[in-house]
């Protein structure tokens, strides 16, 4: 493939894997705070979705087309730049992946709660902390992957 198609899709599964992960975390944040069981099961069930139709795809994208990129543009691995990248790239994606499971609880505590008509439980809300502070770590680690790409620093 030719380097500007490969930049243009890595650019593009970045935009939408960041994107993606920043608006879910928006919306699923907030309407907890509702604390209306029925609104919140509805949104993390497409949180959930959202996770598996955008964030998954572009999670295989990015390592694939940024390894491809930095073979056509001749950078070696042992740039610090890269290793720093795939280093805070993994530190982003071992993050999330307990966020994904604790959003699959998440949405079946708040199915059922709104099915029982009760409130969310507590293990919710613990599940809600533990997933702010890891998307916290995931958001930090993929902005400084973005400034690495940018600015390739030697």
């Amino acid at each position: 493939m030719e380097y500007l198609v490969v930049k243009w899709l890595h650019i593009l599964s970045s935009t939408l894997l960041f994107g993606t992960g920043l608006g879910s975390a928006f919306y699923m944040f907030f309407t907890s705070l509702t604390r209306d069981a029925r609104i919140v099961a509805t949104v993390v069930r497409y949180v959930v979705i959202a996770d598996y139709a955008f964030t998954t795809p572009t999670i295989i994208i990015q390592p694939l087309t940024g390894l491809y990129l930095i073979h056509l543009a001749g950078f070696p691995l042992s740039s610090t730049w890269i290793a720093a990248s795939i280093a805070l790239y993994f530190l982003a994606g071992a993050a999330w992946l307990p966020v994904v499971w604790m959003q699959i609880k998440m949405r079946d505590m708040a199915i059922a709660a709104a099915a029982n008509g009760t409130e969310l439980p507590q293990r919710y809300w613990t599940f809600l902390k533990l997933w702010v502070a890891l998307g916290i770590v995931a958001f930090a680690a993929l902005v400084v992957v973005f400034y690495l790409m940018v600015a390739k620093p030697a």
